[in-house]
């Protein structure tokens, strides 16, 4: 009988990964909820687990084209279609179609990012990145929110 060459499947980075999920669909149900003080504060914990499912990965051992996938999905949502939501219903919704047609293209291109990064993940030096990161973007919303919410802006 031969045994089948079966890689491992890598738990404990996409635990982490799994946790930023989670802290992008929880901003997404604060800002529905009209809670934009909250949402960005899930976004900000959402970069937190980012941060450590990488280094996790690479402290263990345990990359795989599998976590990469899974990792940009992940991203997809909590650093693209939540602070996208965020923005729109906190900012951009007086503006119509054109307050809808900016979040829409935040999230495009976020995903379009995230897509080039996936197709160069193995070519490109790991020393800096191309382009501006997803979550340095995302964050750059919910840290707007959060200085206009502390010096008193609301809506």
């Amino acid at each position: 009988m031969r045994k089948r060459n079966v890689k491992p499947i890598y738990i404990l980075p996409n635990i982490f990964t799994s946790l930023s999920l989670f802290s992008g669909f929880w901003a997404i149900a604060e800002v529905l909820d009209r809670r934009f003080v909250q949402a960005s504060i899930a976004i900000f914990v959402a970069c937190l687990f980012d941060v450590l499912d990488g280094r996790v990965a690479r402290i263990t051992n345990t990359t795989s084209r599998f976590g990469v996938e899974y990792d940009s999905l992940s991203d997809l949502i909590a650093f693209g279609v939540a602070p996208s939501l965020l923005a729109y219903l906190w900012a951009l919704s007086m503006y119509g179609r054109f307050g809808w047609l900016a979040a829409f293209l935040y999230v495009a291109c976020g995903a379009l990012r995230l897509a080039r990064f996936n197709v160069q993940v193995e070519t490109v030096q790991k020393r800096y990145f191309l382009g501006l990161p997803i979550p340095a973007a995302a964050s750059m919303i919910s840290s707007t929110v959060l200085l206009c919410s502390f010096f008193g802006y609301e809506e």
